[in-house]
C-alpha cells in the first residue's frame, strides 16, 4: 500500500510521466532479511501486484491475500495516468515472461542477456500476448543495453569487462558477450542486432566515464543508427 502511494504520488507530481519496472529478483535474493519465505517469494510478488493495481483504481479496497489483507481502505491520491502508470516486467525465463504477459504492460529484457537469449524471450512473449489474445503492438518490448564506445575496440571491451566484474561481484562470460563494446560503428551494429531481435526501445547504459559516453552516443552513434535504419533496404522499402 506504501509503494502503491508512493507510486501514485510520484505520477501526479510528473503530471503522469512515472513508469514503473518490477520483478521478482529471483531465487538468490536475500529473502529472509525482510522476513521473506523464499518458496512463496512469486506468490507475494504477484499478490503485491493485484493490490496495487486495486489500489490505484478502485476509491476503496478490501483484499483478502495471503500476505496482505484490507478492509474497505482508501488510497489518495490516484495516478494521474489511468488506469495506473504502464508496468514493465523484468524476466528471463518461461514463467515470468509468460506472467508478464498476464500482469504487465510491457517486457523489458535485462542487460546480463545476449542477444541471442533476449531473441528468443521475445519469441516466448510474442507467443504468450498470441495465446492470451492481445495485440502485439499493445506490449512493448524493450532491452538495457551495456555500452562502450572507444576509438580502440580492445580498450573498450577491456573496460567494460572489469565494470561488468564489478558490478556482478564476479566474471560471468555470457554478461559479457550481452555488451556492446567497441568503435562508434561496432556500436551501431550491436545495437541493430538487439533492434533486429525485437526490442522497440533500447536503454543504453554506460558503466564508466557516463558523461563522456553518452556525449559520444549522442554524437556518433545514434545519427548513424537512424541513418541506417532509415535508408531504403533491398526491396526499397525504409525501414
Amino acid at each position: 500500500m506504501h509503494l502503491a502511494k508512493s507510486v501514485s504520488t510520484l505520477d501526479q507530481l510528473s503530471q503522469g510521466r512515472i513508469e514503473v519496472g518490477v520483478g521478482t529478483g529471483g531465487r538468490g535474493r536475500p529473502f529472509a532479511a525482510f522476513g521473506v519465505d523464499p518458496r512463496r517469494y512469486v506468490a507475494r510478488f504477484t499478490e503485491g501486484i493485484e493490490l496495487m493495481k486495486a489500489l490505484w483504481t478502485q476509491p476503496r479496497v478490501s483484499f483478502d491475500g495471503e500476505f496482505w489483507q484490507l478492509k474497505d481502505e482508501a488510497m489518495e491520491p490516484k495516478p494521474a495516468q489511468k488506469p495506473y502508470p504502464p508496468l514493465w516486467f523484468g524476466a528471463a525465463a518461461e514463467p515470468a515472461l509468460r506472467r508478464a504477459v498476464r500482469h504487465g504492460d510491457g517486457f523489458f529484457g535485462a542487460g546480463a542477456s545476449p542477444t541471442a537469449r533476449f531473441a528468443e524471450q521475445v519469441t516466448l512473449v510474442r507467443a504468450a500476448l498470441a495465446e492470451a489474445g492481445r495485440p502485439a503492438g499493445s506490449f512493448p518490448i524493450a532491452k538495457r543495453v551495456y555500452i562502450a564506445i572507444d576509438d580502440r575496440a580492445e580498450r573498450a571491451r577491456e573496460r567494460m569487462n572489469a565494470a561488468l566484474t564489478a558490478l556482478y561481484g564476479r566474471r560471468v562470460e555470457a554478461i559479457e558477450a550481452a555488451a556492446v563494446t567497441g568503435t562508434a560503428a561496432d556500436c551501431v551494429r550491436g545495437l541493430r542486432q538487439v533492434a533486429e531481435a525485437g526490442a522497440e526501445l533500447i536503454l543504453c547504459t554506460a558503466l564508466f566515464d557516463q558523461a563522456e559516453q553518452m556525449e559520444q552516443l549522442a554524437a556518433a552513434v545514434i545519427p548513424a543508427y537512424v541513418r541506417q535504419i532509415s535508408a531504403p533496404s533491398q526491396g526499397g522499402a525504409a525501414r
